[in-house]
């Protein structure tokens, strides 16, 4: 009943439409209505009605909540405000609409930049695992960035929706307040944004072990993944559909064996999830894998150099130190 309770709580904290003193009153009555009831069934002492009527609440509350729809027409912040869209794929070439390639000077001045960019899969060289640490060492954001013969870079990243003025909030993402978007982004956007004008600690790992054919699945993947967001809206959730889980989920598409594991969600540890997987690279310990990969200093020193790409990489193991490939 407890935990009812707080799912009920928080369904009227994320969800109860109104200015914010509503869903206090709200917040107040059924916590106190939750507390009286759950005593007086804990001591079995005149719950039958309170019970029934806290059942009640819950169902109606249950149906809320299914009733809820994503959308795709709201007023939407810049960084997430276009869709990514496959324009064409034959297998080999692929078109797509709205690559992100904004320049950041801070979170509210920014230049918007969606761009259509075209990818022959047959050059794609490398797939990095970056992890941007924004709320202490448990929890980053996971992100994957592809690269091509010709040195360009192109990052995945599964992200809220955010409409304007609207923050990211853990516990909003269990009770459907967001709805989700895959962004495609230079790493001159999506990296820097991260590293050099939010602050986070960025990181970054060299992916091994995986064939052409491998490395261009996981590519496709997200694709497949684009293209049902740009069809139908869905829901982020923070425990089932974030960051983490798709780069999971489309991995065990080419490696349907890879197990579960709690580093799934408590994102902060992925990269030794990855390393005990055996797709980091072979033969490093990886505390020299992490210390080189905390890209965040170099980041900051490249600032805009068009090099950008290539300077973070600089010192990573497996990571040709000429070409960044």
């Amino acid at each position: 009943m407890l935990v009812a309770a707080l799912w009920v709580a928080g369904m009227l904290a994320y969800q109860l439409p109104g200015p914010g003193w509503v869903q206090g009153v709200a917040l107040v009555a059924w916590g106190g209505f939750a507390l009286i009831t759950i005593v007086a069934v804990a001591r079995a002492r005149a719950g039958r009605w309170p019970g029934a009527l806290f059942a009640a609440v819950l169902v109606v509350t249950g149906l809320w909540w299914l009733l809820l729809s994503p959308r795709q027409d709201r007023e939407w912040s810049d960084d997430v405000a276009q869709r990514l869209r496959v324009v064409s794929f034959d297998g080999q070439h692929v078109v797509l609409d709205n690559v992100r390639n904004f320049t950041w000077r801070s979170d509210d001045d920014h230049d918007v930049r969606w761009e259509r960019r075209e990818y022959d899969l047959d050059q794609l060289r490398s797939a990095d695992l970056i992890l941007s640490y924004w709320m202490g060492p448990m929890i980053a954001h996971t992100l994957v960035s592809f690269g091509f013969e010709d040195g360009r870079q192109l990052v995945f990243s599964l992200e809220i929706r955010k409409e304007r003025g609207e923050s990211f909030s853990a516990l909003g993402g269990f009770f459907r307040k967001f709805e989700m978007t895959l962004v495609a982004a230079e790493e001159t956007d999506i990296v820097k944004v991260r590293s050099n004008v939010r602050g986070e600690d960025v990181y970054l790992y060299r992916l091994k072990g995986m064939t052409r054919e491998q490395l261009k699945g996981l590519f496709v993947s997200y694709l497949g993944e684009a293209r049902k967001l740009d069809a139908t809206p869905a829901f982020y959730n923070t425990l089932t559909s974030n960051c983490t889980t798709i780069v999971y989920e489309l991995a065990k598409q080419i490696a349907p064996g890879l197990p579960l594991d709690y580093r799934l969600l408590v994102s902060g540890y992925f990269a030794e999830y990855a390393r005990d997987l055996g797709v980091l690279t072979p033969g490093v310990d990886f505390a020299t894998l992490k210390a080189r990969g905390r890209i965040t200093d170099r980041a900051r020193a490249a600032g805009d150099d068009p090099a950008f790409s290539r300077l973070i990489r600089v010192g990573m193991p497996g990571v040709d130190p000429e070409t960044g490939r």
